[in-house]
């Protein structure tokens, strides 16, 4: 453990775990801090390179004495007390989850390299946040990415994470202005905090870029305290600059298990996925326990962590825009799949139990059949819309297959539900659920319908009239409907997640 005796590691109790990076992989031995949970530890196996046993520690002191030897290598450290000091604050914001750079500088590869800052991380003891400790993270940020461009990159990608966590934790519904004022302030203080470090930077070694003379105007009050105030010291402090190392610094970028690492449960913008998330039990089957961001919540998280109405994201990101270097991409869920235990081979279909429903959405007649293995979990779905040309039919079939090999891959039947529920389309009244009386596309009502059923999910309400557009040429519903007798064969390949 050489480098890291008398550091911040010493001290830190350990605790080992026998895990891959996803159900496909291999486990291998890690180590990691003992409070933190196995998404952790799944996420360190697959940032480490190779099949061996890895501990955190000596993960991260590999990258971080990366960054220290370029930088003084480079000029852009000019003492090895300087460098110490960098080090130092690494490893402080990783053993705190607040922030660390993404899995290209993990892995070491030759990519342009990202540092994000995790949201939630940054809540203080008495139920604020942190917003000194933000931006000396987001300066940190900085200095490192600048480092990893060798002084020269013109444009860096420092981003945050959970935004939906933090919202929780002040009891805030994503789509309410309270929470986009709350975004563009966070924004704000990023870009700010991160210009005014660009600006430190371009007077010790040089001015590339000029400050930026006209400045968004940052929310003037949030329901977070100080956090305002906090985005207009920041701003004015890079606006008072001399010139800038960097013509952009602020940039969302999507996810890798480097989220996974720091806990968070959302990447950038995205809302959150819901109140609960599948995990593993002792006994390696999937159970439901509540996210963080629904502990955060408390009662209302029901209602908070509910989906959006549709729109929401894309006010979030015009009230965050002004504030950012590029466009963010669409949102992503990160938390890491929970590790599911090997199936055995499937048993022939005419054995397996199967649930039928037939349905009208919007008058367009569709049946879904889901077959269960012998505990009563999903295993295969298949669609019927016998009305709708080949290419539509085509088109659904190839969506079933692709869910149907997820779900034995491993992958929970809860992050099909966060992609596919409120799916735009032709939708209207639900006619023959009973649970179920609006949708706004097929897919909208069959991943609900699911939800409901194997989840339990009760969180998820019907879209209002305005969201379900019917279709002009709709024929009126002709029910009941048969199903194929049997489900599209499956494909005789293997198909295996990336590491």
């Amino acid at each position: 453990m050489a480098g890291i005796l008398g550091t911040l590691w010493d001290g830190v109790a350990l605790r080992r775990e026998r895990i891959g990076a996803d159900p496909d992989a291999p486990p291998r031995a890690v180590a990691l801090p003992a409070a933190w949970e196995g998404g952790a530890a799944a996420a360190i196996a697959g940032l480490a390179p190779g099949t061996g046993p890895v501990t955190l520690p000596t993960l991260a002191e590999g990258w971080i004495r990366r960054v220290t030897t370029r930088g003084r290598r480079l000029g852009l450290l000019e003492s090895p007390e300087e460098a110490d000091e960098l080090a130092g604050r690494l490893r402080a914001l990783l053993l705190a989850r607040r922030g660390a750079p993404g899995a290209e500088v993990w892995r070491d590869r030759r990519e342009e390299a990202r540092f994000v800052l995790n949201l939630p991380a940054f809540l203080d003891a008495d139920g604020g946040f942190d917003t000194p400790g933000y931006a000396a993270a987001a300066a940190v940020g900085v200095r490192v990415l600048d480092i990893l461009g060798q002084g020269r990159a013109p444009r860096l990608r420092l981003g945050f994470a959970d935004l939906a966590g933090l919202l929780a934790a002040f009891r805030l519904p994503y789509g309410g202005a309270e929470a986009q004022a709350v975004a563009a302030a966070i924004a704000a203080l990023t870009r700010g905090a991160a210009e005014a470090e660009s600006g430190r930077l371009a007077a010790r070694h040089g001015a590339l870029h000029p400050v930026a003379l006209i400045w968004p105007e940052p929310p003037g009050e949030t329901v977070v305290p100080g956090l305002a105030a906090a985005a207009r010291t920041a701003l004015d402090a890079a606006a008072a600059s001399p010139g800038l190392r960097h013509e952009g610094c602020v940039a969302l970028t999507p996810a890798d298990a480097v989220e996974a690492l720091l806990g968070a449960e959302s990447a950038g913008l995205a809302p959150a996925a819901g109140p609960l998330v599948p995990v593993r039990d002792a006994e390696g089957r999937f159970a439901l326990r509540p996210t963080r961001a629904a502990e955060r919540a408390g009662e209302e998280a029901p209602s908070l962590l509910a989906p959006p109405a549709p729109g929401a994201r894309a006010a979030m990101e015009a009230a965050v825009m002004p504030f950012l270097d590029a466009a963010p991409p669409a949102p992503m869920a990160v938390a890491a799949p929970p590790q599911a235990p090997r199936r055995a081979a499937p048993r022939p279909v005419s054995a397996a139990p199967a649930r039928t429903w037939r349905v009208a959405v919007g008058g367009l007649r569709v049946a879904l059949r889901a077959t269960e293995d012998d505990r009563g979990r999903l295993r295969e779905i298949a669609f019927s819309l016998p009305r709708e040309g080949a290419s539509a039919r085509a088109l659904l079939e190839a969506l079933a297959q692709a869910v149907s090999l997820g779900l034995a891959h491993g992958v929970p039947l809860a992050a099909f539900v966060e992609a596919y529920a409120y799916s735009p389309g032709a939708g209207g009244v639900v006619e023959g659920d009973g649970a179920i009386g609006r949708a706004t596309s097929v897919l909208d009502w069959a991943f609900r319908r699911l939800a409901l059923d194997y989840l339990g999910r009760g969180d998820l309400p019907d879209p209002v009239e305005e969201e379900t557009p019917v279709p002009t040429s709709a024929a009126p519903p002709q029910l009941p409907l048969d199903l194929p007798a049997q489900p599209a064969p499956r494909r005789g390949r293997s198909y295996r997640h990336a590491a």
